[in-house]
């Protein structure tokens, strides 16, 4: 139980993030001392000094995907969801952990920490470039990330793989035990879906990134595995807490199951399906809802997890498969996984498409289908979680440089972090460095910028080698 004074703080703490995002994103876009960013500071100081007096400081910590403030979780309402992911980001970008403010702060030492700030984005030790510049600052202390900290960072990369695989093991196990008529205990899938929100919560960019990682020969269960995972992140996102994470990421994972009754050979056709095999293929979601209604433990998720079958394919206008006659407006969860199941499958290889779409070109096709097929609050909210260049594109630098995307930028969306896997010179790099593509010369302007993406198929590019 909180009291009544941590109650008042957290309110507070609410407002507080909120700004300190604002006064970033404008010091992103404007010199730190253009007016509507020494406007933004003093609306800051006014909040912060509010909630801090001589004997209390106000530490602000992220742990996860969520800022804690003096050790309690800050829970924040959907407008303001889209700064406080912002901050979390920047955050993480730079390695800072914890931000102590005391007493008395002045303009002058959020100006020091906006420089600071700013200089950890270009430097390649981000968090030791920010601890360096404000030592000299007595109001304000910053910590680094304790996972950074503790050094676990190929370790961690092992265990996201072993979750990620693990998952989709537990894929093709149920989708082979229910079309062989065996039981499935749902219990199970919860345990892995568990494990994969508290990695996601963690570690979003190497989940997210494994999902761009796709087999063609186990097409299915990486899909599978894939919708469940974005789902979540997308899930996340809209403010939801980790019960409805968990519930969202189970319904997700058995989005497809009907079609473990589509005949093998229809459904691995090289070809183009003829009129009779595409409606077999269309039944799929009703038998997703039989196959679920099956399964042991059957309970509120498993019923949920039946509707979103039913509807993952019915569109947003309702344009879709299964034809109804009278449907109410289609369920979150569904309009959540009809987002993400286009997605991945536009830019997956599969039997009857072996080229799989660009991430950009396949977010171009969703747009034109948005408030259509797709809700368009929630395309808007996944394109702002993958980017304009979502993590595993290969992109081409006007540098002459090739490299990977690796994380995302909330504020510019075409100007991600990308790693450099190929050089001026044409040499291949397996380790190359990463880089934000916000980085400006002394002159102004932008070091790299994206000309266009690139097929690494083509290129031979295997990204698993990159991005594992």
């Amino acid at each position: 139980m909180i009291s009544k004074e941590e109650r008042e703080t957290l309110k507070g703490a609410q407002d507080i993030i909120n700004q300190l995002s604002v006064i970033l994103r404008n010091a992103q876009i404007h010199d730190p001392r253009n007016i509507a960013v020494t406007n933004a500071i003093e609306k800051f100081l006014l909040l912060i000094n509010q909630v801090t007096d001589s004997d209390r400081a106000l530490a602000l910590e992220l742990i996860g995907e969520y800022f804690y403030c003096n050790d309690v979780r800050v829970r924040y309402s959907l407008e303001h969801l889209l700064n406080f992911d912002y901050l979390v980001r920047e955050f993480k970008k730079r390695e800072i952990g914890r931000v102590v403010f005391s007493h008395g702060l002045k303009p002058q030492d959020m100006q020091m920490l906006l420089r600071a700030f700013l200089a950890g984005g270009f430097s390649s030790t981000p968090f030791e470039t920010i601890q360096e510049m404000m030592s000299p600052v007595e109001r304000i202390h910053v910590q680094i990330l304790k996972k950074i900290k503790e050094g676990g960072g190929e370790d961690t990369r092992k265990v996201i793989k072993k979750v990620y695989y693990n998952a989709v093991s537990f894929a093709k196990g149920v989708m082979t035990k229910i079309k062989a008529g065996e039981k499935v205990n749902i219990k199970k899938a919860k345990r892995i879906v568990e494990s994969m929100v508290d990695h996601l919560l963690e570690e979003e960019n190497l989940l997210l990134g494994m999902t761009a990682i796709k087999d063609y020969d186990e097409y299915t269960y990486h899909h599978s595995v894939n919708v469940s995972i974005l789902s979540v992140a997308l899930g996340q996102r809209l403010g939801m807490n980790k019960k409805m994470l968990t519930d969202l990421g189970l319904v997700a994972l058995f989005h497809d199951i009907g079609k473990i009754d589509i005949p093998t050979e229809i459904l691995n056709k090289k070809t183009s399906f003829t009129e009779d095999e595409w409606r077999l293929v269309k039944r799929h979601p009703v038998w997703g809802v039989k196959a679920l209604l099956r399964l042991r433990g059957l309970d509120y998720t498993a019923i949920r997890s039946a509707i979103v079958a039913f509807e993952h394919h019915l569109h947003y206008d309702l344009s879709g498969y299964p034809m109804v006659r009278r449907h109410q407006e289609l369920d979150l969860f569904s309009r959540i996984v009809t987002v993400v199941d286009q997605y991945d499958a536009m830019t997956s290889a599969r039997v009857y498409s072996r080229i799989p779409l660009s991430p950009d070109k396949a977010l171009s096709i969703m747009l034109e289908r948005s408030g259509k097929q797709l809700d368009p609050l929630l395309f808007k909210f996944f394109t702002n979680m993958v980017g304009i260049y979502p993590i595993g594109a290969l992109v081409m630098l006007d540098t002459k440089e090739l490299g990977l995307v690796y994380e995302s930028d909330t504020v510019f969306h075409d100007r991600p972090r990308v790693m450099i896997i190929v050089d001026q010179n044409g040499q291949r790099l397996l380790k190359g460095p990463v880089v934000a593509l916000t980085e400006k010369d002394e002159k102004g302007n932008y070091r790299r910028s994206v000309v266009k993406t690139l097929d690494p198929n083509k290129y031979k590019i295997n990204l698993a080698e990159y991005l594992l």
